[in-house]
């Protein structure tokens, strides 16, 4: 994964499908199929992505082209996970953050150790955005 603590606080579309490696054409797309991915647009129009949004579309990344999920598949995987809207985020305690669905926690013990690990790293994702509010 590529390193973040770039000091800017927006990026473009160009700017943005570099650093992902996923084309703009896509990227617009997916903010049409996933509510998590929602840029904000400056005055002309253009998108602003913030590195919350660079590490939402990793994450889709990731559940599409490596793990070969489905969309509808990823959007299960995602919405799984709560909502990361700021009032939800101020609204929500460290321990509802930290816990995993029970469906997943199932898996985790018939599935392989490589599970475990992709989930451990998405919850970790996860904290680390709710720390950038």
């Amino acid at each position: 994964m590529k390193d973040f603590n770039i000091k800017k606080l927006y990026y473009s579309i160009s700017e943005v499908s570099k650093i992902t490696e996923v084309e703009q054409y896509v990227l617009r797309y997916w903010e049409t199929e996933f509510e998590q991915l929602k840029p904000q647009k400056n005055r002309a129009g253009n998108r602003a992505y913030t590195n919350k949004d660079i590490q939402v579309i990793l994450s889709i990344k990731s559940l599409l082209r490596e793990k070969k999920y489905t969309i509808e598949g990823a959007k299960a995987v995602i919405s799984e996970y709560p909502k990361l809207k700021k009032s939800e985020v101020e609204n929500s305690s460290k321990s509802e953050i930290n816990s995993i669905p029970t469906e997943i926690e199932t898996t985790l013990k018939s599935e392989t150790p490589n599970l475990k690990n992709d989930l451990l790293e998405f919850r970790f994702f996860l904290e680390n955005l709710l720390t950038k509010f």
